[in-house]
């Protein structure tokens, strides 16, 4: 549903029947009365109200007992409960204009809440929010908020505080193509940024109108309009752009993806929690449960039992109001945002970034004798070989590795292997090695010993090109004097064993899709969810394993039309272990490759221990192709930056050489 007009109601919560406002309040005094009060029957009477019922019990309350309902409950309870309670007794605009007033006040401001509500609420609930705001605090929110922040971000919020954007739902497809061009020429198309041009057109046009804008835009830049605001704008205006870009999609899916961030990693950001929880509880929760499912691998509900407790989980799950399986079918709106996300994805041109680029000025005998230098005598220079390993490219460590040879008749990764030890050696000689000896090395480490370390197999065949396939076949010849094929055969088994044996003949087809073949491929794969699991796992893999990148694309996006199911919730629900995990990666890579290494990288540092070997194995082989993107993507779904999560998570000169090749901050 556009942000205009509400023809479904898709809350949680809603009016009770035989609602008698005066019971209530005597309900609600009793379970105040005498000592401790009765907490639980407080909240399941207030998440059994609707909002409007909860104004008449306020006033029930004073006329009954002559007492404020809300000090009462605030002098009564404590902590988020407290916080959650009260704030679902106010009305939309003054929780609206209160969580305003708390973001503004005071030193610092809360840039998070302020673009969360204004890039989100329409032009009614905008008007409202100001005049509650007036009407609370005897002060102007324009006023107030232009006092606290500058630059683009206060012009875009003030644009959005108008409450002036089209709402009539007539679109002019001339205005279309022209925004689009005009979008294109003032971002993408030249060096600097036209940040009025975005301001103008996101701030003022209707969400069907930019929503056609935002399809002509792709056509044109070829990457999504998100892609470019990223590219483009920065600080909190890139924030602010990217929050409205979302609402405009789809602002169910901003809220599901805020909700994410909120819960996960370290702590719970309880005021966006509960901001959300209440303020979206009688509009389009259920869209929002929808969305999270379609985003995530766990219900909104499952989020909230595994994060939150006591009292404040039970209000908190009675506004969601329920949990949702996570395989099952999607409302039409939700399958339609699936269709879509694959469609954007074919759509999308990633344009890939490295981290590391070649050295200017290169001399490779002056590097080798640095090195030696480095090394030679007492004790070792290990910032010297950092400072020239991490910051050649590949191609240049080779030439340095064959001076140091012709120069000096030493093997230049012998000797590092004798000067550095553990995770700093392994590293250094990583980046040593080419792309094919790394990677061959790499699927022998995953092999070798008692155990397998399955995930490094399938991330390195699902993730690389026939051509790097072919290398590194050679190179693993080379090295341990076997084929890999046969090594694979041997350390795996069953359909697994089959899937990493297919991948490794670097045979996938390379080239655009072929509509009436990928229509036919996702038939094939939808009746295959019927069959038995091992007709389901070697139809897939017939599939899955054979065909190029662009072509799966359209296969998965066709896949959702056959069956209203995500494909990657089809693999989580109907396989297991090994197998399971290989579809899977096929599908992120397919979907978005960078977004598969960041969560990759995500998962070998969180929790206890660090899984190093995962650690530098994406690092190495993936700065010199997309770490630029990859980074990127670990912002957006992890809201904490790779190069924070690498400095809290390592040390030392380890750290020193992470963070050269992660290259930035973000």
């Amino acid at each position: 549903t556009g942000t205009g007009c509400t023809e479904v109601f898709r809350g949680t919560i809603t009016d009770a029947p035989d609602f008698n406002p005066s019971a209530d309040a005597e309900t609600l005094y009793n379970a105040m009365k005498g000592i401790g009060s009765d907490k639980e029957a407080i909240l399941d009477l207030v998440t059994s109200r609707s909002n409007a019922q909860r104004q008449e019990i306020i006033a029930a309350y004073k006329c009954s007992f002559g007492k404020d309902l809300i000090d009462d409950l605030k002098y009564e309870l404590t902590g988020k409960f407290e916080r959650l309670i009260v704030s679902l007794m106010r009305t939309p605009p003054y929780h609206d204009a209160k969580e305003i007033h708390d973001a503004v006040k005071g030193a610092g401001t809360n840039e998070k809440c302020l673009i969360e509500i204004l890039a989100s609420r329409n032009s009614k609930q905008m008007h409202d929010m100001v005049a509650a705001y007036k009407d609370a605090y005897g002060r102007d929110m324009e006023e107030d908020i232009i006092t606290d922040t500058s630059g683009h971000f206060k012009k875009m919020l003030i644009v959005l505080l108008q409450g002036t954007r089209d709402e009539s739902g007539v679109v002019d497809a001339d205005l279309v193509e022209q925004d689009a061009k005009d979008l294109y020429a003032a971002g993408e198309e030249q060096w600097g940024t036209d940040e009025a041009k975005f301001i103008m057109i996101l701030g003022n046009r209707s969400v069907t109108h930019l929503r056609m804008v935002f399809d002509a835009y792709e056509k044109i830049a070829e990457m999504s309009i998100e892609d470019s605001i990223k590219n483009e704008l920065s600080g909190d205006f890139e924030r602010l752009m990217l929050a409205v870009a979302q609402c405009i999609r789809s602002v169910p899916m901003f809220f599901a993806k805020r909700l994410y961030k909120s819960m996960k990693g370290l702590g719970t950001a309880d005021n966006t929690l509960i901001r959300i929880m209440i303020s979206r509880s009688e509009t389009d929760m259920l869209d929002i449960r929808e969305c999270f499912r379609l985003q995530y691998e766990k219900s909104l509900y499952n989020m909230i039992v595994d994060d939150t407790s006591g009292d404040y989980k039970r209000t908190l799950l009675n506004l969601c109001g329920g949990d949702d399986d996570l395989a099952g079918e999607f409302f039409p709106e939700a399958a339609q945002m699936a269709y879509k996300m694959w469609e954007l994805s074919a759509m999308t041109k990633v344009q890939l970034r490295p981290t590391v680029r070649p050295a200017p000025n290169f001399d490779p005998a002056a590097d080798a004798q640095a090195l030696r230098k480095a090394m030679k005598g007492f004790g070792t220079d290990e910032d010297a070989i950092i400072d020239i390993v991490a910051r050649r490219s590949n191609a240049q460590r080779q030439e340095i590795r064959q001076s140091f040879k012709s120069l000096l008749g030493r093997d230049l990764i012998k000797d590092l292997k004798s000067e550095l030890s553990k995770n700093l050696e392994r590293l250094i000689i990583g980046l040593m090695l080419t792309p094919a000896e790394f990677d061959a090395k790499m699927m022998q480490k995953a092999m070798e010993g008692a155990g397998t370390d399955e995930h490094a197999l399938i991330e390195i065949l699902a993730t690389r090109s026939n051509e790097q396939i072919h290398a590194m076949n050679a190179a693993y010849r080379n090295a341990y004097k076997k084929s890999l094929e046969e090594a694979i055969q041997s350390d795996t088994s069953g359909h697994f064993c089959r899937i990493l044996v297919s991948l490794v003949q670097g045979a996938r087809e390379e080239g655009p899709a072929d509509l009436e073949r990928a229509d036919a491929d996702a038939q094939e794969l939808a009746n295959a969810c019927n069959a038995d699991s091992d007709d389901m796992e070697m139809k897939f893999m017939s599939i899955l394993c054979t065909r190029s990148f662009s072509h799966l694309r359209k296969v998965f996006q066709e896949f959702v039309r056959y069956t209203n199911k995500d494909i990657e919730q089809i693999i989580k629900k109907e396989m297991s272990g090994d197998v399971k995990n290989a579809f899977y990666a096929i599908v992120r890579s397919v979907k978005n490759q960078p977004s598969y290494f960041a969560d990759r990288l995500y998962k070998a540092m969180k929790g206890l221990g660090t899984d190093d070997r995962a650690l530098i194995r994406i690092m190495v082989s993936r700065c010199e192709i997309d770490l630029f993107n990859i980074r990127k993507e670990f912002k957006e779904t992890h809201d904490v930056s790779l190069h924070e999560f690498i400095q809290g998570d390592t040390s030392g000169d380890y750290r020193k050489t992470l963070l050269v090749l992660c290259g930035g901050e973000d």
